[in-house]
């Protein structure tokens, strides 16, 4: 078993915010996360890929493809959007660092299964201090 990691950027805008709460509780709970008039990072994504190396390819998956669901499934949705009100798989879903992580994973998961490898873990930075990481 080898592990493979393909790292990709996308910037992004969100609010942490629970339509049944006031605003008042939301800035208590979420502080400036909850601005009404959103904020961004610039999110730096790993996904990590692994599997049995092909004799014949040397590979476990070829990059490009495995670059090519990273582009389709996640980033070209998250990219330049707002979380909460663009991005179809995060409907409906508060847009934690957390909770996109998971989703991010369920976008990716079938799609490299496809192709042979197993998706083994996902690394989200929101800022170059905190991020996530999630096996699944």
């Amino acid at each position: 078993m080898i592990y493979i990691t393909r790292k990709e950027r996308f910037n992004a805008a969100h609010k942490l915010y629970r339509e049944d709460w006031t605003q008042e509780k939301n800035t208590e709970t979420f502080g400036k996360c909850a601005n009404p008039n959103w904020h961004g990072h610039n999110y730096d994504l790993y996904v990590t890929i692994k599997g049995e190396i092909d004799p014949e390819t040397g590979f476990v998956i070829d990059l490009k493809e495995l670059k090519k669901i990273i582009l389709e499934e996640v980033v070209n949705k998250l990219d330049h959007k707002n979380i909460n009100m663009d991005v179809d798989f995060m409907k409906g879903k508060l847009a934690s660092t957390e909770i996109l992580a998971i989703a991010i994973w369920d976008q990716l998961k079938a799609p490299i299964a496809k192709h042979g490898a197993e998706l083994h873990a996902i690394k989200l930075f929101e800022t170059e201090n905190n991020y996530v990481e999630y096996f699944g």
